[in-house]
């Protein structure tokens, strides 16, 4: 990406930022308002691929690190900051805050006119924004194929599973069909309702729904690599109430079988 050098000149209690196209003045020559100058900045002046291109726009805005996550989050209902925070622990509080503001700048996300308990701002997706949901959900479907066995640093949030159902969802399959289910990873908890072809996620538990504690074999369910009754002999697996609850589960909701990509030193 082509990058613009920012001159800063300190005279007395002046400030002035200059790049090759603007030139900004503050009455501050404070350290502490420079930084908050330069991040107000960095939210509305990026470098470009240089490229009149749909795809070259579309990730300037939304393919720098963390970008499509907060998207990914956001789609799931409006945050504020530390909410978000909380589903990307990894973060900087900075580089969010800078996120959210390029995002903002080019119409992606809003305030919702809301707050948390804490008074903190609720953002939202905007109508633009929301058009983002089917390429993300296609985006990780894709990415499934490099998902083997996690990573250390690795964590599941509800967010990500509560996305990854409406990934995986079949909706044909659900058509004429009526179910609920609970899903629990450890700590996670989510639970999905069916009404003939349409779904709903939701947090927490489900009156009288079965849960399933698919522990590790669900990816390998879902692309039909696992049967269920293999995933139930593995003894990692574990159904509360309705027995046939999971092969109904997975008879709606189906990942495309992609083998890990061969990897190559070039």
């Amino acid at each position: 990406m082509t990058e613009s050098a920012w001159k800063v000149v300190m005279s007395g209690d002046d400030l002035t930022i200059a790049g090759d196209s603007f030139s900004l003045t503050t009455n501050s020559s404070n350290p502490r308002d420079l930084d908050s100058v330069v991040t107000e900045l960095q939210g509305v002046v990026r470098g470009t691929y240089g490229q009149y291109c749909g795809l070259s726009r579309a990730i300037e805005v939304v393919g720098e690190r963390w970008g499509m996550l907060v998207v990914r989050d956001l789609l799931v209902n409006a945050k504020s900051v530390p909410e978000l925070l909380q589903g990307l622990p990894r973060v900087p509080l900075k580089l969010l805050s800078m996120r959210i503001k390029e995002m903002a700048y080019c119409g992606i996300l809003e305030k919702a006119g809301t707050t948390d308990a804490d008074g903190n701002d609720h953002y939202q997706l905007t109508t633009f924004g929301r058009r983002l949901e089917d390429i993300l959900l296609a985006f990780g479907r894709w990415g499934s194929a490099l998902l083997a066995d996690p990573r250390p640093e690795d964590i599941i949030t509800e967010d990500s599973v509560m996305i990854a159902m409406r990934a995986t969802f079949q909706r044909e399959a659900a058509t004429g069909r009526s179910a609920k289910f609970v899903l629990r990873f450890d700590e996670i908890v989510i639970h999905v309702v069916i009404e003939d072809g349409q779904l709903e996620v939701g947090r927490g538990p489900l009156p009288d729904a079965p849960v399933i504690e698919p522990g590790p074999t669900l990816k390998d369910m879902l692309t039909r690599a696992m049967t269920v009754e293999d995933a139930m002999a593995t003894g990692m697996v574990k159904v509360t109430g309705d027995p046939n609850a999971l092969t109904r589960f997975i008879s709606m909701f189906a990942l495309p079988y992609q083998p890990l990509p061969q990897r190559s030193m070039v």
